[in-house]
């Protein structure tokens, strides 16, 4: 059997053939000890685990699993990339699938992107299928025809993201209750990417109301990689189960115990650390973008690169100065149509000397092939996704992870050494869901009488098992959905109203199922294909000469515009663009990255390679900046002209907040920054002190300002109040702790 046979022998879960004698049933150490997990396992689960995957025995996550999972527990299973959690989490639940004779959809399998999705179907519907099983795909691109099959013969696993669970519960083409009344598990895969923003809030309530459909508990599975504190993020995992359920944080592959104490800070300017974790990383100081891309296109040739950005813009402009420079490249984003990023990373996947460039979209575990070498521009935000990236590579036997850090500006430098000296203490962040979900309460209310089509007016609390903040807590905004008409009462009942019908009612309320906040963008065509989409600036900007936009790396002269539909079309031309999208983010760097920045200005050095580039600038930052930014001390107040800064390097939450509660004393015009916030240019020790007294010590800390433009970009604002839709905000913008700590510090002024 050739090497293409036996790899489509083993999708479809045939044995593989093997030398007479050598079949076994058995993992390696045999025989198993007494007890040994793995003996729980189906027998012919365990036969294709040997016989079919080859494996000589399983990876200690997944025998590490197999008890908890089998025996209905809630898990958050913890591993690095490419840890082996999906089949950590798939052996366990098709044993128990076929020993508790489980029927019909038993089994939903959650991600956060449609293209990690589409990886994985192929991968669990071969496991399936040793059982007699099969799996199947559920999600935005998926074909009518496909959907229509599955609402007639439900899949044993069906893999699909919690909006398309949301659409089947609301949708008046699936019998929700024949479908999903079912399930016994569901498995959340890059359950941490779930929990830091909207879409977690989303999810933990559509798992709630599936529990109503079902009529029992559902057994919740997360897939995770390193996080800061995996049994808080199980608790939240759980929702309304937390504490009456059994759950576990399986992690054996960890040296670091779960959620243990945060690695001690080293005094500044001392440069100690940590034994940094394993991997080459390198920084480097280039000075620009296009420096990058003549780097990139002279080292590393013959190997498989894949390049990390931190915008769209980054990934267009890298892409096309590097396809100048003859190099084989490949693009990613969210912005690419889902057939150019497909195309894109099934090429990648099948190339060996060539290059992707990709925002975070490929940082999660879609599989794009054998990597050689993981090189980011500038700096992530958080470790724990410089952890996913540089965990891309390091897979194939005898290679090691690595990862090349490229700074293009003295700044990014600044950010990327500080994440680096984080990363080699083995510090990770927390997870933790953004406060206040008021506009998802909203959104749920909604959704819930779609499903139900009518709701009690005193029993609507039940539909989420008391989960808050979708519990009796939410009185007031069920109150403004009835006043303003998209909630209509009728003999102590609840349905859709007419103002919901008006602004989500579009494509049987679709826009109803997505958590977040998409900027408006054209649609780009060439003739009929699809290339991706732009913001409107493009297109809009007073710009000399014929308009041109740069997408999927290639230079493209617009045509035509259909300004209604929101269309572009254009044909391809040899070079110049614009790349540029709206980001709707309101987040600055976190108080602990930017206190990391202010010790590596004060001497501390990441555990890493700096070339000489890195190491000057470091240098020139340490000398000629650093005496006027920062103090081993405490915060330090500067005066250059009229422009009186306070250092406070406490990141931009903690940093608003301080410009709010101080705002006697603050500039009222600025918009505050990751390092420092700007004083008034008349400050006086006395208007300092008074400002002060009046913050108490942190104990009187007021909410961050918020433009009431922003509340725009908040999801379902226009079912809240005003006044709770801008609260949301300020909630979320705000760092008390952050702002308490800087205010405890001694303060010392250079202002002349």
């Amino acid at each position: 059997m050739s090497g293409s046979d036996e790899h489509d022998a083993l999708l479809r879960g045939d044995p593989v053939p093997s030398v007479p004698g050598d079949r076994v049933d058995r993992l390696d150490p045999a025989p198993s000890a007494p007890g040994d997990p793995v003996d729980r396992l189906d027998p012919v689960v365990l036969h294709h685990v040997v016989n079919t995957l080859g494996w000589p025995d399983l990876r200690p996550l997944q025998r590490a699993a197999i008890h908890p999972l089998m025996d209905g527990e809630d898990a958050v299973l913890l591993a690095p990339t490419a840890g082996g959690k999906t089949e950590a989490a798939c052996l366990p639940i098709l044993s128990a699938m076929s020993e508790q004779r489980w029927s019909g959809t038993s089994v939903l399998y959650l991600c956060p992107l449609k293209a990690l999705l589409n990886n994985l179907v192929t991968r669990i519907d071969a496991y399936a299928q040793w059982l007699g099983r099969r799996a199947e795909l559920w999600h935005g691109d998926t074909k009518e025809s496909q959907r229509r099959r599955i609402r007639n013969d439900g899949p044993d696993i069906l893999l699909t993201t919690p909006e398309s669970l949301e659409a089947m519960l609301i949708g008046v083409k699936t019998d929700h209750t024949r479908l999903l009344g079912g399930v016994r598990a569901v498995v959340v895969d890059e359950v941490h990417a779930f929990a830091g923003d909207d879409r977690g809030w989303h999810l933990l309530a559509v798992l709630e109301r599936l529990e109503q459909v079902t009529g029992r508990p559902i057994q919740r599975i997360g897939l995770s990689a390193t996080v800061g504190n995996p049994r808080q993020l199980l608790t939240w995992l759980q929702g309304s189960g937390a504490g009456e359920r059994p759950g576990r944080v399986v992690a054996p592959d960890l040296t670091t115990p779960p959620d243990a104490a945060p690695v001690p800070a080293p005094v500044p300017g001392t440069g100690e650390g940590s034994t940094p974790p394993p991997g080459e990383v390198e920084l480097d100081y280039v000075g620009s973008l296009g420096n990058a891309a003549k780097l990139i296109a002279a080292l590393h040739r013959g190997e498989k690169r894949l390049v990390f950005c931190e915008s769209r813009r980054q990934v267009e402009e890298l892409g096309a100065a590097l396809r100048a420079r003859e190099v084989t490249v490949f693009l990613s984003h969210a912005s690419l149509s889902a057939g150019e990023r497909a195309r894109s990373e099934q090429a990648f996947a099948e190339a060996r000397d060539c290059v992707i460039v990709s925002t975070s979209t490929l940082e999660l575990g879609i599989d794009v092939g054998d990597l050689d070498r993981v090189i980011q521009i500038d700096s992530p935000r958080t470790v724990a996704s410089f952890l996913q990236r540089i965990g891309r590579t390091g897979r194939r036997p005898g290679s090691t992870r690595n990862c090349l850090l490229l700074a293009t500006t003295k700044d990014t430098l600044l950010q990327a050494a500080a994440l680096l000296l984080l990363w080699g203490r083995g510090w990770v962040e927390a997870v933790t869901p953004p406060p206040e979900p008021r506009h998802l309460v909203a959104q749920q209310l909604l959704a819930a009488a779609l499903q139900q089509h009518r709701m009690g007016d005193q029993l609507w609390p039940g539909l989420w098992n008391g989960l808050a903040p979708f519990d009796r807590s939410a009185t007031p905004i069920l109150r403004h959905l009835r006043s303003e008409g998209f909630l209509d009462e009728d003999g102590g009942m609840l349905f859709i109203g007419p103002e919901a019908e008006r602004r989500f009612g579009r494509r049987h309320f679709i826009e109803l199922t997505a958590s977040f906040t998409a900027p408006p963008q054209f649609t780009v065509l060439s003739g009929r294909t699809e290339i991706g989409q732009t913001d409107p600036s493009v297109l809009t900007e007073d710009r000399p000469g014929p308009r041109r936009l740069l997408l999927g790396g290639r230079s493209w002269q617009v045509t035509f515009i259909d300004w209604g539909r929101r269309r572009v079309f254009v044909e391809a031309v040899d070079g110049g663009g614009i790349a540029k999208w709206t980001s709707g983010s309101l987040a600055g760097l976190s108080y602990t990255l930017t206190r990391a920045m202010r010790e590596v200005l004060l001497g501390a050095d990441p555990p890493v390679s700096l070339t000489g580039r890195a190491e000057a600038c470091l240098t020139d930052w340490r000398t000629e900046d650093a005496p006027h930014m920062a103090h081993p001390g405490g915060t330090l107040v500067t005066r250059l002209g009229t422009d009186v800064r306070w250092w406070t390097w406490a990141g931009h939450r903690a940093n608003a907040t301080l410009a709010a509660t101080l705002a006697s004393i603050t500039d009222p015009v600025q918009r505050p920054t990751d390092c420092w916030v700007r004083l008034r240019e008349d400050l006086t020790p006395d208007l300092w002190r008074t400002a002060l007294e009046g913050a108490d010590g942190g104990a009187a800390l007021v909410l961050p300002d918020v433009d009431h433009r922003a509340v725009q970009g908040l999801k379902f604002s226009a079912a809240l109040p005003q006044r709770l839709a801008v609260a949301t905000l300020a909630a979320r913008l705000a760092d008390f702790e952050g702002a308490r700590t800087v205010l405890g510090e001694p303060v010392r002024f250079q202002i002349g």
